[in-house]
């Protein structure tokens, strides 16, 4: 099967420390809480961008597509846990995406915040896609290999979606200079975050 490679695409930084995906596969129950509630946000974020810009009419039906796929997304996670016995848990607080928000600057133009906005939704797509690859690659149990398999291609495509979107409304050259600069600032965040059990971030 056909991967992306995070390199070229994702352009992450730096990998996720191998011990998260044995350590991930051993609380498959809270990796599968955590995942449902990372769902659930990721489709309240393309709906807030929705309501903040209506007047940008490619955002506003592109994230009307991605929020209608996170959102089954969130569906197949439950069903997932009820597969195992699970129940949904409450959500937790997740440090990584605080601190990523942090870098969404403030004031100024409106375009500029909207380009954090969506540069920063893309690197937390990135990075559920890296951690998706490695359960893909090393959880024991098959069929949430082959699920997970399937959720990495969707966040490698809205990783690339809100890059795209990110240029549509601002200088291309700005958009990329602000990548690379938000690339190393996800990198140092995940450097200093303990390595979690009952994390996907």
């Amino acid at each position: 099967m056909e991967q992306p490679k995070e390199k070229t695409i994702l352009k992450l930084k730096l990998n996720t420390d191998p011990r998260w995906v044995d350590i991930a596969s051993k609380n498959i129950e809270d990796i599968l809480v955590d995942h449902a509630w990372c769902e659930q946000k990721a489709a309240s974020t393309g709906i807030s961008m929705i309501i903040h810009y209506p007047e940008k009419t490619r955002l506003v039906d592109e994230l009307t597509d991605l929020v209608a796929e996170e959102w089954s997304h969130f569906e197949r996670v439950l069903l997932e846990l009820r597969k195992r016995g699970y129940q949904l848990g409450r959500p937790r607080r997740d440090e990584y995406v605080v601190q990523l928000l942090t870098h969404v600057r403030k004031g100024g133009p409106r375009e500029r915040q909207l380009m954090d906005q969506l540069l920063v939704s893309a690197l937390i797509e990135a990075r559920s896609c890296e951690r998706f690859k490695l359960l893909w690659k090393h959880i024991p149990d098959p069929d949430l290999s082959k699920f997970y398999y399937e959720l990495m291609v969707s966040e490698a495509a809205h990783f690339v979606s809100y890059v795209d979107l990110a240029k549509e409304y601002c200088d291309p050259q700005e958009v990329d200079a602000r990548l690379q600069e938000l690339l190393k600032l996800e990198g140092e965040i995940v450097t200093n975050l303990p390595v979690r059990n009952d994390r996907v971030h």
